[in-house]
Protein backbone atom coordinates (compact mmCIF):
# COMPACT_ATOMS: atom_id res chain seq x y z
CA UNK A 1 0.00 0.00 0.00
CA UNK A 2 1.39 3.45 -0.78
CA UNK A 3 1.20 6.01 1.33
CA UNK A 4 0.67 9.60 0.64
CA UNK A 5 1.71 12.67 2.81
CA UNK A 6 -2.01 13.92 4.31
CA UNK A 7 -1.83 18.31 3.69
CA UNK A 8 2.02 17.89 3.15
CA UNK A 9 2.88 18.22 6.78
CA UNK A 10 4.71 14.96 7.30
CA UNK A 11 1.90 12.81 8.54
CA UNK A 12 2.18 9.94 6.04
CA UNK A 13 -1.46 7.79 5.82
CA UNK A 14 -2.37 4.92 3.55
CA UNK A 15 -3.80 5.62 0.14
CA UNK A 16 -7.00 4.51 1.17
CA UNK A 17 -8.73 4.63 4.31
CA UNK A 18 -11.73 2.67 6.34
CA UNK A 19 -14.41 4.90 6.57
CA UNK A 20 -16.31 3.26 9.75
CA UNK A 21 -19.76 5.03 9.63
CA UNK A 22 -21.29 1.35 9.12
CA UNK A 23 -19.48 -0.34 12.27
CA UNK A 24 -22.16 -0.17 14.17
CA UNK A 25 -24.72 -2.87 14.43
CA UNK A 26 -21.83 -5.35 14.04
CA UNK A 27 -20.11 -7.63 16.58
CA UNK A 28 -16.69 -7.19 18.15
CA UNK A 29 -15.53 -10.12 16.08
CA UNK A 30 -16.59 -9.03 13.54
CA UNK A 31 -15.12 -5.39 13.37
CA UNK A 32 -12.05 -6.67 14.72
CA UNK A 33 -11.72 -9.22 11.52
CA UNK A 34 -12.01 -5.86 9.10
CA UNK A 35 -9.75 -3.93 11.20
CA UNK A 36 -7.11 -6.58 10.87
CA UNK A 37 -7.76 -7.29 6.97
CA UNK A 38 -7.33 -3.44 6.95
CA UNK A 39 -4.14 -3.74 8.76
CA UNK A 40 -2.39 -6.55 6.77
CA UNK A 41 -3.35 -5.26 3.61
CA UNK A 42 -1.33 -1.69 4.68
CA UNK A 43 -4.05 0.68 5.76
CA UNK A 44 -3.31 2.91 8.54
CA UNK A 45 -6.24 5.73 8.27
CA UNK A 46 -9.26 4.75 9.85
CA UNK A 47 -12.44 7.99 9.11
CA UNK A 48 -15.11 8.40 11.75
CA UNK A 49 -17.83 10.94 12.88
CA UNK A 50 -19.64 11.65 16.09
CA UNK A 51 -22.67 10.74 14.54
CA UNK A 52 -21.74 7.69 12.77
CA UNK A 53 -23.77 4.86 14.13
CA UNK A 54 -26.61 7.23 16.17
CA UNK A 55 -29.22 4.61 14.73
CA UNK A 56 -27.59 2.14 17.34
CA UNK A 57 -26.51 4.69 20.15
CA UNK A 58 -24.74 8.28 19.64
CA UNK A 59 -20.90 7.17 18.15
CA UNK A 60 -21.39 3.48 18.39
CA UNK A 61 -19.19 3.04 15.22
CA UNK A 62 -16.10 5.10 17.18
CA UNK A 63 -16.59 2.62 20.26
CA UNK A 64 -17.02 -0.62 18.58
CA UNK A 65 -14.14 0.00 16.64
CA UNK A 66 -12.15 1.44 20.00
CA UNK A 67 -13.11 -2.50 21.15
CA UNK A 68 -11.55 -4.22 18.20
CA UNK A 69 -8.32 -2.18 18.10
CA UNK A 70 -8.27 -3.18 22.01
CA UNK A 71 -9.24 -6.76 21.24
CA UNK A 72 -6.35 -7.11 18.53
CA UNK A 73 -4.00 -5.26 20.61
CA UNK A 74 -2.79 -2.81 17.91
CA UNK A 75 -0.26 0.02 19.48
CA UNK A 76 -2.20 3.90 18.61
CA UNK A 77 0.97 5.19 16.86
CA UNK A 78 -0.03 2.61 14.57
CA UNK A 79 -2.93 4.45 13.76
CA UNK A 80 -3.71 7.52 12.37
CA UNK A 81 -7.30 8.44 13.47
CA UNK A 82 -9.52 10.60 12.05
CA UNK A 83 -12.81 12.12 13.47
CA UNK A 84 -15.44 14.32 12.25
CA UNK A 85 -18.12 17.52 14.03
CA UNK A 86 -20.62 19.50 13.66
CA UNK A 87 -23.93 17.95 12.44
CA UNK A 88 -26.48 17.48 14.54
CA UNK A 89 -29.03 14.90 12.75
CA UNK A 90 -31.78 16.27 11.37
CA UNK A 91 -31.57 19.90 13.79
CA UNK A 92 -29.10 21.97 12.39
CA UNK A 93 -25.21 22.39 11.91
CA UNK A 94 -23.46 23.70 14.87
CA UNK A 95 -19.56 24.95 15.28
CA UNK A 96 -19.61 27.03 18.62
CA UNK A 97 -16.77 26.30 20.68
CA UNK A 98 -18.85 24.72 22.92
CA UNK A 99 -20.18 21.90 20.30
CA UNK A 100 -16.74 21.26 18.85
CA UNK A 101 -15.01 20.68 22.13
CA UNK A 102 -17.87 18.29 24.01
CA UNK A 103 -17.75 16.36 20.63
CA UNK A 104 -14.15 15.73 20.44
CA UNK A 105 -14.11 15.30 24.52
CA UNK A 106 -16.73 12.48 23.75
CA UNK A 107 -14.65 11.17 20.21
CA UNK A 108 -11.64 10.57 22.39
CA UNK A 109 -13.17 8.97 25.15
CA UNK A 110 -15.33 6.56 22.48
CA UNK A 111 -12.64 5.95 20.49
CA UNK A 112 -10.16 4.74 24.56
CA UNK A 113 -6.93 7.70 22.78
CA UNK A 114 -5.61 10.59 23.94
CA UNK A 115 -5.93 12.58 20.72
CA UNK A 116 -7.22 12.64 17.13
CA UNK A 117 -4.45 12.89 14.54
CA UNK A 118 -7.01 14.72 12.32
CA UNK A 119 -10.56 16.72 13.23
CA UNK A 120 -12.88 17.71 10.54
CA UNK A 121 -15.31 20.13 10.44
CA UNK A 122 -18.27 18.20 8.46
CA UNK A 123 -20.85 20.38 7.15
CA UNK A 124 -20.52 24.32 6.68
CA UNK A 125 -22.51 26.00 9.68
CA UNK A 126 -23.25 28.97 7.72
CA UNK A 127 -23.85 30.99 11.38
CA UNK A 128 -20.05 29.68 12.47
CA UNK A 129 -18.22 32.61 14.23
CA UNK A 130 -14.87 31.98 12.93
CA UNK A 131 -13.21 33.41 16.34
CA UNK A 132 -15.24 30.59 18.21
CA UNK A 133 -14.14 28.34 16.03
CA UNK A 134 -10.38 29.69 16.26
CA UNK A 135 -10.60 29.77 20.00
CA UNK A 136 -11.69 25.67 20.38
CA UNK A 137 -8.72 24.77 17.76
CA UNK A 138 -6.62 26.17 20.07
CA UNK A 139 -8.02 24.57 22.95
CA UNK A 140 -7.96 21.25 21.33
CA UNK A 141 -3.95 22.28 20.09
CA UNK A 142 -2.41 23.34 22.65
CA UNK A 143 -3.62 20.36 24.84
CA UNK A 144 -2.48 18.03 22.49
CA UNK A 145 -5.71 17.20 22.02
CA UNK A 146 -5.71 17.17 17.96
CA UNK A 147 -2.59 17.31 16.20
CA UNK A 148 -4.15 18.63 12.49
CA UNK A 149 -7.02 20.24 11.24
CA UNK A 150 -9.82 20.27 8.47
CA UNK A 151 -13.11 20.09 6.68
CA UNK A 152 -15.33 18.02 5.10
CA UNK A 153 -17.41 19.51 2.02
CA UNK A 154 -16.83 22.59 2.17
CA UNK A 155 -15.83 24.97 -0.95
CA UNK A 156 -12.33 26.78 -1.89
CA UNK A 157 -14.00 29.98 0.08
CA UNK A 158 -15.40 28.40 2.67
CA UNK A 159 -12.51 26.80 3.16
CA UNK A 160 -10.36 30.20 3.33
CA UNK A 161 -12.56 31.09 5.84
CA UNK A 162 -12.00 28.19 8.08
CA UNK A 163 -8.35 28.55 7.31
CA UNK A 164 -8.14 31.70 9.61
CA UNK A 165 -8.84 29.22 12.87
CA UNK A 166 -6.34 26.52 11.86
CA UNK A 167 -2.88 25.87 13.34
CA UNK A 168 -0.88 25.41 11.02
CA UNK A 169 -2.85 24.91 7.64
CA UNK A 170 -6.03 22.98 6.80
CA UNK A 171 -4.96 19.69 5.70
CA UNK A 172 -7.77 17.61 4.37
CA UNK A 173 -11.27 18.22 2.64
CA UNK A 174 -12.88 15.35 2.25
CA UNK A 175 -15.82 15.73 -0.40
CA UNK A 176 -17.80 13.42 -2.84
CA UNK A 177 -15.89 11.79 -6.04
CA UNK A 178 -16.70 9.09 -8.03
CA UNK A 179 -17.02 7.97 -11.39
CA UNK A 180 -20.48 9.35 -11.31
CA UNK A 181 -20.32 12.16 -9.27
CA UNK A 182 -17.26 14.40 -11.16
CA UNK A 183 -18.96 18.01 -11.04
CA UNK A 184 -15.33 18.90 -9.77
CA UNK A 185 -13.61 17.58 -12.24
CA UNK A 186 -16.22 18.69 -14.81
CA UNK A 187 -16.13 22.28 -14.96
CA UNK A 188 -12.47 22.56 -15.05
CA UNK A 189 -12.80 20.11 -18.39
CA UNK A 190 -15.22 22.66 -19.85
CA UNK A 191 -14.24 26.04 -19.00
CA UNK A 192 -15.80 29.14 -21.87
CA UNK A 193 -18.51 26.46 -22.69
CA UNK A 194 -22.19 26.69 -22.23
CA UNK A 195 -23.03 23.09 -21.33
CA UNK A 196 -24.27 21.93 -17.55
CA UNK A 197 -20.87 20.34 -16.94
CA UNK A 198 -18.98 23.75 -17.48
CA UNK A 199 -21.09 25.01 -14.16
CA UNK A 200 -18.59 25.61 -11.48
CA UNK A 201 -20.65 24.14 -8.25
CA UNK A 202 -17.32 23.29 -6.70
CA UNK A 203 -15.62 26.87 -6.54
CA UNK A 204 -12.80 25.28 -8.16
CA UNK A 205 -12.17 23.14 -5.11
CA UNK A 206 -10.16 20.46 -6.97
CA UNK A 207 -7.63 23.05 -8.18
CA UNK A 208 -7.66 24.96 -5.06
CA UNK A 209 -6.51 22.07 -3.02
CA UNK A 210 -3.65 21.08 -5.23
CA UNK A 211 -2.57 24.39 -5.12
CA UNK A 212 -2.83 24.61 -1.25
CA UNK A 213 -1.65 20.99 -0.94
CA UNK A 214 -4.96 20.32 0.63
CA UNK A 215 -5.44 16.55 0.53
CA UNK A 216 -8.88 15.63 -0.76
CA UNK A 217 -10.65 12.52 0.76
CA UNK A 218 -13.12 11.15 -1.77
CA UNK A 219 -16.26 9.53 -0.10
CA UNK A 220 -18.85 7.30 -1.55
CA UNK A 221 -16.39 5.95 -4.39
CA UNK A 222 -18.80 3.62 -5.40
CA UNK A 223 -22.66 5.74 -4.92
CA UNK A 224 -24.38 7.99 -7.77
CA UNK A 225 -26.51 10.28 -7.01
CA UNK A 226 -29.22 9.49 -9.57
CA UNK A 227 -29.82 6.22 -8.24
CA UNK A 228 -30.49 4.29 -5.02
CA UNK A 229 -26.84 2.52 -4.41
CA UNK A 230 -23.51 2.15 -6.19
CA UNK A 231 -22.71 2.50 -9.93
CA UNK A 232 -21.56 -0.78 -10.15
CA UNK A 233 -23.50 -3.84 -11.86
CA UNK A 234 -26.43 -0.90 -12.23
CA UNK A 235 -28.59 -0.85 -15.43
CA UNK A 236 -28.63 2.40 -15.54
CA UNK A 237 -25.04 2.10 -16.46
CA UNK A 238 -24.51 -0.56 -19.09
CA UNK A 239 -21.81 1.37 -20.88
CA UNK A 240 -19.93 2.10 -18.18
CA UNK A 241 -20.22 -1.05 -15.86
CA UNK A 242 -19.51 -2.67 -19.38
CA UNK A 243 -15.71 -0.80 -19.01
CA UNK A 244 -15.27 -1.42 -15.72
CA UNK A 245 -15.59 -4.90 -16.24
CA UNK A 246 -13.46 -5.61 -19.34
CA UNK A 247 -10.39 -3.32 -17.52
CA UNK A 248 -10.95 -5.69 -14.40
CA UNK A 249 -10.66 -8.70 -16.30
CA UNK A 250 -7.62 -7.50 -18.24
CA UNK A 251 -5.74 -6.29 -14.82
CA UNK A 252 -7.13 -9.49 -13.08
CA UNK A 253 -8.49 -7.26 -10.21
CA UNK A 254 -12.55 -6.68 -9.21
CA UNK A 255 -14.90 -4.06 -10.40
CA UNK A 256 -14.26 -2.20 -7.05
CA UNK A 257 -10.68 -1.97 -7.41
CA UNK A 258 -11.09 -0.11 -10.90
CA UNK A 259 -13.30 2.01 -9.70
CA UNK A 260 -10.79 3.10 -6.67
CA UNK A 261 -8.02 3.30 -9.14
CA UNK A 262 -9.62 5.50 -11.69
CA UNK A 263 -9.69 8.06 -8.55
CA UNK A 264 -5.86 7.50 -8.00
CA UNK A 265 -4.98 8.25 -11.05
CA UNK A 266 -5.72 11.35 -10.35
CA UNK A 267 -2.22 13.85 -10.03
CA UNK A 268 -4.07 15.25 -7.34
CA UNK A 269 -2.98 12.49 -4.77
CA UNK A 270 -6.32 12.26 -3.72
CA UNK A 271 -6.94 9.84 -0.52
CA UNK A 272 -10.02 6.93 -1.19
CA UNK A 273 -12.34 6.19 1.92
CA UNK A 274 -14.09 2.80 1.68
CA UNK A 275 -17.23 2.17 3.69
CA UNK A 276 -17.35 -1.77 3.63
CA UNK A 277 -17.43 -3.81 6.28
CA UNK A 278 -16.87 -7.26 4.35
CA UNK A 279 -13.37 -7.85 5.09
CA UNK A 280 -12.82 -9.40 1.75
CA UNK A 281 -14.39 -6.89 -0.46
CA UNK A 282 -11.71 -4.50 1.73
CA UNK A 283 -8.85 -6.80 0.48
CA UNK A 284 -9.88 -6.44 -3.24
CA UNK A 285 -10.19 -2.72 -2.76
CA UNK A 286 -7.03 -2.60 -1.87
CA UNK A 287 -5.74 -4.08 -4.76
CA UNK A 288 -6.52 -0.57 -6.51
CA UNK A 289 -3.01 1.02 -5.25
CA UNK A 290 -1.02 -1.65 -7.66
CA UNK A 291 -3.76 -0.95 -10.78
CA UNK A 292 -2.50 1.62 -12.49
CA UNK A 293 -4.90 2.97 -15.33
CA UNK A 294 -3.26 4.48 -18.40
CA UNK A 295 -4.23 8.17 -19.37
CA UNK A 296 -6.63 6.77 -22.37
CA UNK A 297 -8.25 4.01 -19.93
CA UNK A 298 -8.49 7.08 -17.57
CA UNK A 299 -10.55 9.08 -19.92
CA UNK A 300 -12.56 5.87 -21.65
CA UNK A 301 -14.42 5.55 -17.93
CA UNK A 302 -15.09 9.33 -17.70
CA UNK A 303 -16.86 9.10 -20.66
CA UNK A 304 -18.61 5.62 -20.43
CA UNK A 305 -19.81 7.39 -17.21
CA UNK A 306 -21.89 9.86 -19.72
CA UNK A 307 -19.62 12.63 -19.85
CA UNK A 308 -18.48 14.50 -23.00
CA UNK A 309 -15.53 15.70 -23.83
CA UNK A 310 -15.63 19.02 -25.35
Amino acid sequence: MRKIDIGNVGLMCSEISLGCMRMAGHTTAEIAQLVDTAINCGINFFDHADIYGRAVGPGESERIFAQAVKELGIKRDALVLQSKCGIVPGVMYDFSKEHILTSVESSLKRLNTDYLDILLLHRPDTLMDIDEVAEAFKTLYDTQKVRYFGVSNHNALQMQLVAQAVPGKIVANQLQLSLTNTSMIDCGLNVNRTEDAAINRDDSILEYCRLNKITIQAWSPFQSSKIKGVFLNHAKYPKLNKEINELAQQKGVTDTAIAVAWILRHPANIQVIVGTTNKERLAQMTKATNTMLTREEWYKLYCAAGNVLP
